[in-house]
């Protein structure tokens, strides 16, 4: 990563527990990932050279930035937002460490927008409203790539929102699943060659 990408997520994560913490309505917060989590995303992504990634849930592009910087040199990364606030935050975050050309931000509810959306997808990450990802889920099966990766955070700090999601998973046969006690618990699965 460039020394100016550095500096943004730097900047961003002082600024994002310091408003997190003054915050009390939960709307306002950008509860963004910690360092080690979007790290080991990261670590994930970065060998894969995928060419499309999907984000649902960009809050202020802090989440973004780690994967518009971790796509192949010519992918993108798509990231849905419902919050038109925090999706002009992105906006200039992503601007700011310039990586705004390989991002494409679109504002709406996830579920209505990824119905929409063409694969195929290598890459998914879920880091929104956890009750909605299994709908989504369905919704993006079958735009996935063939060796796709699935990642969603809060695994552990939200368990009973994320159970539906983590039950949609682990019945899809052709998915290795796991979740990694980092951060706040990252669900990681990988679309696996079925053998006979």
């Amino acid at each position: 990563m460039t020394p100016q990408i550095q500096a943004v997520l730097q900047e961003l994560e002082v600024w994002g527990e310091e408003n997190d913490r003054a915050q009390t309505d939960r709307e306002r917060k950008m509860l963004n990932l910690e360092r080690p989590t979007a790290e080991l995303v990261r670590a994930l992504i970065v060998g894969r050279r995928p060419q499309r990634i999907l984000e649902i849930g960009t809050s202020n592009g802090y989440s973004t930035i780690w994967l518009a910087a971790s796509v192949a040199p010519n992918g993108r990364v798509t990231s849905i937002e419902r919050n038109p606030h925090k999706l002009q935050l992105a906006e200039r975050n992503l601007e700011r460490a310039g990586l705004l050309s390989r991002t494409e931000l679109l504002l709406g509810s996830a579920t209505e927008v990824v119905a929409g959306i063409n694969g195929p997808i290598d890459v998914l990450f879920f880091d929104a409203d956890r009750w909605s990802a299994p709908a989504q889920l369905a919704l993006l099966l079958p735009k996935l790539s063939a060796d796709a990766l699935l990642l969603a955070d809060n695994v552990t700090s939200h368990p009973e929102e994320i159970a539906g999601y983590l039950a949609a998973i682990r019945q899809l046969p052709e998915f290795e699943h796991m979740v990694i006690p980092v951060g706040k618990g990252l669900s990681v699965a990988h679309r696996t060659p079925l053998t006979t």
